[in-house]
């Protein structure tokens, strides 16, 4: 998910990809999902192999579930072709028509079209409980200037931290990595429980989920409050290709139907949820008064 969240260049070929896309997708609007799809009655999904919370091969993530939960719900079997998300994830997944979906891509995002968002989360800050940092709620508090700071380099977070003269000692963590061999995320988790580094700046759902495995659980505080910089918070959808205009509809209206599902899912996850106004999105909030 960081890496889908890192700057990216539009180059000349995925223009004319896009527009290719859209006049194929003139030739089959109102046909209906079955004829965009390879096996209509598969529910596929293109998914990065060790890439906790999202997913791994041991369908253990929410995004795996949450796969499972649409299959279920449109009566189709389930299948996942897995790929490192890194350079040429989408090339070698979903436009190799390998799979149909990919169950999490941020809004805004040109390479591939998107749903409608099922979840709006933010970067976040991760500490442990005690390390005097309870109230810190943007990279402006001064009581962050003699801190360690870990963060993943070429995630929008770090140009904030440069704006606020964060940098000299921050730790970076590779953003790029083959997922099937290392975790920068763990890797920082664990940096922050043995003390090398005194508070970190993760992706919301990572921060969240690995905080929780930590006892006692580690603090996670979403960046909602800066002021300078780029902001911090994401609405994320499903990304499908540009010629499939009834399958994202078919989505869209999954999504619509099962809100609170899906939002019940991500919370279990630990993921920070957030509503329109920024406030947070709970158990109790979900189920009503």
């Amino acid at each position: 998910m960081q890496q889908r969240l890192a700057s990216i260049s539009v180059v000349t070929v995925l223009f004319l990809e896009f527009n290719a896309g859209r006049l194929a997708a003139q030739d089959v609007q109102g046909v209906g999902p079955t004829i965009e799809l390879v096996d209509p009655k598969v529910f596929r999904v293109c998914a990065d192999p060790r890439s906790m919370p999202f997913s791994n091969q041991k369908a253990e993530g929410f995004e795996n579930k949450l796969a499972k939960l649409f299959a279920d719900k449109l009566g189709k079997s389930l299948s996942f072709t897995f790929y490192p998300q890194a350079t040429g994830f989408v090339r070698m997944t979903l436009n190799a028509y390998k799979c149909d979906v990919i169950m999490g891509y941020p809004q805004g995002d040109p390479v591939v079209q998107v749903t409608n968002p099922y979840y709006r989360t933010a970067y976040a800050l991760v500490y442990k409980q005690g390390s005097g940092l309870t109230g810190v709620d943007t990279l402006a508090d001064p009581r962050l200037k003699p801190k360690r700071i870990g963060i993943v380099a070429g995630t929008p977070p770090g140009n904030n931290m440069a704006l606020n003269g964060l940098m000299g000692k921050a730790k970076p963590y590779a953003l790029m990595v083959d997922t099937r061999y290392d975790s920068p995320p763990e890797m920082m988790i664990k940096d922050i429980v043995s003390g090398e580094v005194d508070v970190g700046i993760l992706w919301g759902p990572i921060a969240g989920y690995y905080a929780k495995q930590e006892n006692p659980a580690l603090v996670v505080v979403p960046l909602i409050k800066e002021t300078s910089g780029p902001h911090l918070d994401y609405r994320i959808t499903m990304g499908v290709r540009y010629t499939d205009q009834e399958w994202k509809r078919t989505l869209n209206r999954m999504i619509a139907e099962n809100q609170v599902e899906i939002s019940k899912l991500l919370l279990s996850f630990g993921v920070p949820l957030l509503d329109d106004k920024d406030r947070p999105i709970t158990e109790q909030s979900l189920n009503g008064p």
